[in-house]
């Protein structure tokens, strides 16, 4: 996707993202989704399903991922590329996310939020084109 189709977003309490509520993070180890989850409570996110990507999940379409039940996937190593990708929040609770994740000390990874497109895509074709977004980017 050109840097052209990115929208920002702004901090709007009642605007809704697209989706079902709910965290799906990928490439986890079993402890850094205890320590994700610790910021979920912490930060008033316990309403907020949180998934845990496997190896499994790949060619699944990342809606049919998002519609697991809570704590799908939850204390297993997840050999994928790291991101988290966010459904159902409002504008100003993403922003919230995002900023309570940077005091977590955990490695960089790839960020999104659902759309009605990457809904359809497989897990692992869109975490290839969050890879390929970050370097166009000027990412490492």
């Amino acid at each position: 996707m050109p840097a052209s189709g990115f929208s920002k977003v702004k901090n709007s309490a009642k605007k809704r993202l697209y989706g079902p509520r709910a965290c799906l993070a990928c490439g986890y180890t079993a402890a850094e989704q205890d320590t994700l989850l610790a910021m979920m409570l912490r930060w008033n996110f316990a309403d907020m399903p949180a998934l845990f990507a496997q190896a499994a999940d790949m060619d699944r379409p990342v809606g049919d991922i998002l519609g697991e039940t809570a704590g799908y996937g939850q204390g297993q190593d997840s050999p994928l590329p790291r991101a988290v990708i966010l459904s159902g929040l409002t504008e100003k609770e993403l922003n919230t996310f995002m900023a309570a994740w940077k005091h977590l000390n955990l490695p960089r990874q790839n960020w999104a939020t659902l759309t009605p497109t990457s809904e359809t895509w497989a897990l692992i074709d869109l975490l290839t084109e969050l890879d390929l977004e970050r370097v166009a980017l000027g990412g490492k």
